[in-house]
């Protein structure tokens, strides 16, 4: 098992938390030009992280086992968001419930937060393939791999490529035998091009060259910041970090009953104090449920592992 990296996690935390704040639909509405800004880099960095962690050098069955135990949650929340999407209504909702209408969601459309593991799924997957059967220079894999994705994307219409070329970009780093950091050294320096990047409306589209930077750009800065967190926020981040599958999973119920609240700051025309409220609550809100079914010994039916957190 390789060793955790902090850093990694520290920046798991703040995508994911990034994602749950312009999740909530009061904020992504009070704050467009902000949610355009984290939509360019918060998952493609995701994405980016996980091809650089994922390993493939693991037998079939193994290998093959632990996709199924991200694809179950996966299905199972997934559906579950799509149904609640019609009591709850939300941009990409479902208009009417059906078994092709569900179907269709959880292999080729997905909505909500999930369509992260519906592309970590196949990207994986793909270059797990790719890399266990084809005897090949791991370039040659690297572009078989791509150009399978590229197919995926524009012709059955499966994944957007701009995500796929962010988990690849991170499998290369992984190939090129660097550490991960040292791809992204941290600096403050790095606000001084990313502020400029974002104030350019054209750059704010991850499948562009200004998305990319950005990307890149946002990483260095919060490395940088991890640098000097104190040590009990550290310790929070790195928590929140490795428990991100279970607020990916869980997070939609809360940011969809925040709206219940909504009225109550009124009080608070900038919704700052809403969000706090709200992603504080769908932080541990997420993790309180995965303990609940850890408690429930209901995490091996769900997550195939006996203790989750």
């Amino acid at each position: 098992m390789r060793n955790r990296i902090h850093e990694l996690d520290y920046l798991k935390c703040l995508f994911i938390i990034l994602m749950i704040i312009f999740h909530l639909s009061h904020i992504g509405s009070k704050y467009p030009y902000a949610k355009s800004i984290v939509y360019t880099f918060h998952m493609p960095a995701f994405l980016l992280i996980s091809g650089y962690l994922i390993n493939v050098h693991k037998k079939p069955e193994i290998f093959l086992k632990a996709m199924a135990w991200i694809f179950i949650p996966y299905t199972i929340m997934e559906i579950s968001y799509a149904c609640m999407s019609m009591l709850f209504p939300v941009w990409d909702g479902i208009k009417e419930i059906n078994a092709s209408v569900l179907l269709g969601k959880v292999l080729l459309d997905p909505i909500g937060p999930y369509w992260y593991l519906h592309t970590f799924i196949l990207c994986g997957t793909t270059y797990y393939f790719v890399h266990t059967y084809l005897s090949s220079t791991p370039f040659i894999r690297l572009l078989v791999t791509s150009s399978l994705l590229l197919l995926f994307s524009y012709i059955f219409h499966l994944l957007t490529f701009a995500n796929a070329f962010y988990f690849m970009a991170g499998i290369a780093i992984h190939l090129g035998k660097r550490p991960f950091l040292s791809c992204f050294p941290a600096s403050f320096l790095a606000i001084i091009p990313l502020v400029f990047l974002c104030s350019q409306p054209e750059n704010l589209n991850r499948g562009t060259l200004g998305g990319i930077l950005i990307t890149g750009l946002v990483i260095s800065l919060s490395l940088y910041i991890y640098k000097h967190l104190p040590h009990t926020v550290k310790q929070a981040s790195l928590f929140i970090g490795k428990n991100t599958l279970p607020i990916l999973l869980f997070s939609p119920v809360f940011t969809a009953l925040s709206k219940l609240f909504l009225p109550f700051f009124s009080f608070d025309p900038t919704g700052i104090c809403f969000l706090c409220t709200a992603t504080v609550i769908t932080l541990y809100g997420s993790i309180f449920i995965a303990f609940c079914l850890d408690k429930a010994r209901l995490s091996p039916f769900f997550f195939g592992k006996k203790i989750l957190i």
